[in-house]
């Protein structure tokens, strides 16, 4: 049976919280919201959609003095589990507005990996598999922030939040009967750990596809990526329109002294190096120049693969797709490309493939194939592994 449907908004602090006293009866929910942030730095929330079995509404987070505590104390209870689709974006929203992660949650992306969907499964093949339903795709691209909403508008939004009661029940159901409860828990550690939402000006540097493994130019980068991190947010805007990561890569490079200097890069506009603006990118270089040689950024480490390890390399892909079928998981929830190869050159690299669960249905036999203790054959249309003595 589906929950009720009502596609009025909830705008005013009564209907808010006798609706979120509703909820908190619940063992679970089921959350989405509708965001923009193409202009912004900070997404700006537009609409939170959230169901249980008896009801599913939207809240307006647009309404005018609308007080979104009773939101916020639902999302922290404890007792409820709350239940999301790729839910870093949703997630990061509630961080940034509440300060906590709204836990206990379930990923139903993560666990539909885990339950053998491939990777990073869209929702609408989950919805079709596991609810027998197909998502209307005719309001995707409704700007969420106008008012008013029409009825189709919402009812499209509580769509989401409705189909994932029963993909939610029907995961919960493969994961009890295969076992693999634990394996999800492990996944959800890191969207549960506030650390994962923290927007921290020092690492935006890491963000950038630097190529050059120079400390000091580094360093530079370092400091006028956080530079224009503290900018974007205080001004609320995407990175992109303070400086684009070309330009902090030129003025890395160059590592210009003065304005004149600085405006002659073709990176930087005349009228950014003679406003404020330059005067402050050029006390970042400063900066990043002065930096001491023990908080200089290292260079990341290079993967620096002997010669006739790619055979090796090659038979552990095989080995990883065949395993990953025979336990209809996701290869990419058990091991990257990188994992191998780390694994080829050392059987004590720290590596995810190498731990806990992903070692008892990959890793363990990664090795014996590097050891000659596993061998493969072909055998019609199938892989299949032998044990040698």
């Amino acid at each position: 049976m589906s929950p009720e449907r009502i596609t009025d908004l909830i705008d005013d602090d009564e209907t808010l919280a006798s609706f979120c006293a509703q909820m908190s009866g619940s063992s679970y929910i089921t959350v989405d919201t509708e965001f923009i942030r193409d202009r912004t730095y900070w997404p700006r929330l537009c609409l939170v959609q959230v169901a249980n079995h008896d009801l599913a509404r939207a809240i307006d987070p647009l309404a005018a003095g609308l007080n979104l505590g009773p939101l916020a104390e639902l999302l922290a209870n404890p007792k409820i589990i709350k239940v999301f689709h790729a839910a870093r974006q949703d997630v990061e929203i509630f961080v940034q507005q509440n300060g906590v992660v709204p836990t206990p949650m379930f990923d139903t992306q993560i666990a539909a990996m885990v339950c053998g969907f491939g990777d990073s499964v869209g929702y609408d093949r989950l919805v079709e598999k596991l609810a027998g339903a197909r998502i209307d795709k005719g309001s995707r691209f409704t700007d969420w922030s106008r008012r008013p909403l029409s009825g189709k508008q919402i009812g499209y939004a509580l769509d989401d939040v409705t189909h994932l009661i029963k993909v939610y029940e029907a995961l919960c159901g493969q994961l009890e009967q295969s076992n693999r409860a634990h394996w999800l828990e492990e996944e959800m550690a890191v969207l549960t750990n506030t650390a994962t939402y923290q927007q921290i000006p020092g690492d935006a540097w890491r963000r950038l596809k630097l190529r050059s493994r120079n400390s000091r130019y580094l360093g530079v980068a370092k400091e006028i990526a956080a530079w224009r991190e503290r900018e974007a947010q205080r001004r609320d805007m995407p990175r992109g329109h303070i400086l684009k990561d070309e330009a902090i890569q030129e003025l890395a490079a160059e590592m210009p002294e003065t304005v004149e200097t600085l405006a002659r890069l073709r990176a930087v506009s005349k009228g950014l190096a003679e406003g404020p603006a330059g005067q402050e990118i050029l006390a970042a270089i400063q900066s990043g120049q002065n930096l001491p040689a023990g908080e200089l950024p290292e260079p990341a480490a290079q993967v620096v693969l002997p010669r006739g390890l790619g055979p090796l390399i090659s038979l552990l892909k095989v080995l990883l797709k065949t395993k990953c079928e025979a336990h209809d998981v996701a290869q990419k929830l058990v091991a990257t490309v990188a994992d191998l190869e780390r694994i080829a050159i050392d059987d004590k690299a720290d590596v995810a493939a190498l731990q806990g669960w992903r070692n008892e249905i990959f890793g363990t036999d990664a090795l014996d194939l590097k050891h000659g203790r596993l061998a493969m054959t072909a055998k019609g249309k199938r892989v299949e592994l032998i044990r040698t003595p």
